[in-house]
């Protein structure tokens, strides 16, 4: 089989290749052994090949967070899934042809999915939902504003955000992206700067915003707060500023608005085996309608890593890139 590895962290695309190594084998009692179909580049991705990711195991190491597959065979007490389904994987390591994962770790997913949307099933639009769901209670008519509006994860707010009724302020880095951002069903749409919180005031109508999402932290997770009502809370989920985020002494002691965090990780460790696939299951669904939708940038065939290595740190993009592992999933 082929699988991605790193013999040092550094430079993505200049530590990752390509390798032959050994199959994984049959698997044994309560394993499923899928052929991996394909696997979208995430920022956590780049992080982990660069060293500067939370998890940084022994060299040499395989990369990826996610993937699509489908199952070859399925051990002894397996009885979710079963040989020729779909699957995505809730383990790493996911840069390779093949996997053997524990059972709990193969979530089955319908076999009408388009797979270049099915690849990209497993982290962004499960943090999406829970973001809305899981930090606030929020009601029909609340207001969310969200930095990285432009990012999958942003996209996949504002349209989870329309369908239960919320609206949105979405701020960007560029202009540029708000008329997809509103054909998504975005309600406002502004570049970020110093004066942020006045414009969020002026457009909204000076309206009591309850959650404020951060996927920049530095001072960017200060602004997002000031555009809070008092009370308040601000969830970091991300911080691709590389700074800590900025906590004012008026916003969390005389304002007392909160400030947390979200890793996907912690909040699906929440919840049952079978709670986590009921998730999956709703949100395979509205993928299936075309409720969730992400767009993909190219595709490139696992050994080019480097070229889609580098391709997933241009800016300007304006979709994810994949890489195919398997023959039913055409380059472009």
């Amino acid at each position: 089989m082929k699988k991605i590895e790193l013999d040092a962290y550094g430079v993505p695309e200049d530590v990752a290749r390509c390798v032959e190594a050994p199959d994984v084998g049959a698997p044994s009692p309560g394993e499923v052994v899928f052929d991996v179909i394909a696997f979208p580049i995430n920022p956590a991705d780049i992080g982990f090949c660069r060293g500067t990711y939370r998890i940084k195991p022994p060299l040499p190491a395989t990369p990826g967070a996610e993937c699509v597959g489908r199952v070859r065979a399925a051990g002894d007490g397996v009885t979710h899934v079963k040989q020729g389904d779909l699957v995505i994987n809730l383990a790493r390591e996911n840069w390779a042809s093949e996997r053997r994962v524990a059972a709990e770790d193969a979530v089955p997913i319908p076999a009408g999915l388009d797979l270049k949307q099915a690849a990209m099933l497993r982290i962004n639009p499960p943090t999406a939902l829970l973001l809305l769901s899981d930090i606030v209670d929020l009601k029909p008519g609340d207001w969310v504003i969200q930095n990285v509006a432009n990012s999958a994860v942003g996209r996949l707010v504002i349209t989870l955000a329309k369908a239960r009724g919320l609206r949105t302020v979405n701020v960007t880095r560029r202009d540029d992206v708000f008329p997809e951002l509103k054909a998504l069903g975005a309600d406002i749409c502004l570049t970020d700067g110093p004066d942020l919180p006045a414009r969020v005031r002026e457009a909204t109508g000076g309206a009591a915003i309850p959650l404020g999402l951060d996927a920049v932290s530095g001072e960017a997770t200060a602004r997002i707060a000031a555009c809070l009502r008092d009370e308040g809370t601000v969830c970091t989920y991300g911080g691709m500023s590389g700074a800590a985020p900025a906590v004012t002494v008026a916003d969390l002691v005389f304002r007392g608005v909160t400030f947390t965090g979200f890793m996907l990780g912690r909040f699906l460790a929440r919840r049952s085996a079978e709670e986590i696939r009921a998730i999956y299951a709703e949100l395979a669904e509205q993928m299936a309608k075309g409720v969730i939708h992400a767009p993909v940038d190219s595709v490139y065939a696992i050994e080019d890593i480097r070229e889609a290595l580098i391709r997933a740190q241009t800016g300007g993009r304006h979709g994810k890139v994949l890489v195919s592992a398997g023959g039913d999933f055409p380059c472009r």
